[in-house]
């Protein structure tokens, strides 16, 4: 497990734009498959042809009601391939504010998502946060590339955007299988953003695949859940 890590006092008051906010679905589905990042990708570009095409829209993948604050595979059950979910199961679209009522058409709907049913109900508008703690469950490793490397480009990406860069954790890493072959995925926690850059990371993303749940950021309530990272990490910075 990797970890930068910067101290920086430099807070200020941020208004929060609304220019991009979750959609967020309530759903009727009793399982569905555990590797669906592509499947559903596939269901919602069929229903929605505009959003493969909207550079900032992205698909939160769905959970059940256990998922170890995304540092462990939600509810993964030995041989199954599959996942329960229960009624507060949701499904979530990242999308810019003028997308809002072209994305709401799903209400009603019933996606095929890889041969599970997902009956779309009504949905809810949620913000972004500007919490200063911020967490991916997948983002994509690329091809022979360390964890170091990994968390080398992600920083580097980050400060491409203006961020400011203070605190980085990587997690659990996941396999998913897509057309192309299996992709690797690892987990990352973002820590002490200022209110700006925690918007612009949640707009932004990190890396490839926002279409099928990869690089999206939602907020943590901080990082003391992992553990203690004095014994699980080693630090690298400037």
């Amino acid at each position: 497990m990797s970890l930068f890590w910067h101290e920086e006092d430099d807070k200020y008051e941020f208004q929060l734009p609304d220019t991009i906010v979750d959609l967020s679905f309530n759903i009727d589905c009793k399982k569905i498959g555990l590797d669906h990042a592509y499947d559903l990708s596939v269901a919602l570009s069929s229903a929605l042809p505009w959003l493969m095409d909207e550079e900032d829209a992205g698909v939160h993948l769905i959970h059940g009601a256990s998922s170890g604050n995304g540092w462990v595979r939600p509810e993964e059950s030995g041989d199954e391939d599959f996942i329960y979910l229960s009624h507060r199961a949701r499904m979530q679209l990242r999308v810019p504010r003028e997308r809002i009522a072209d994305t709401q058409i799903l209400t009603g709907q019933v996606l095929d998502v890889g041969g599970y049913r997902v009956s779309v109900g009504k949905s809810q508008i949620k913000p972004l946060t500007t919490m200063g703690t911020l967490f991916a469950r997948y983002i994509q490793v690329e091809q022979d590339e360390t964890e170091d490397l990994f968390l080398e480009r992600v920083v580097n990406e980050m400060r491409s955007y203006d961020i400011s860069v203070k605190k980085v954790l990587c997690g659990i890493d996941h396999e998913f299988r897509l057309p192309e072959g299996k992709v690797k995925t690892i987990s990352l926690m973002v820590a002490d953003l200022d209110p700006k850059d925690a918007f612009t990371l949640q707009h932004k993303g990190l890396g490839a695949g926002r279409k099928m749940g990869f690089g999206l950021f939602i907020p943590h309530k901080g990082i003391k859940p992992v553990g203690d990272m004095s014994e699980k990490s080693h630090f690298s910075g400037t």
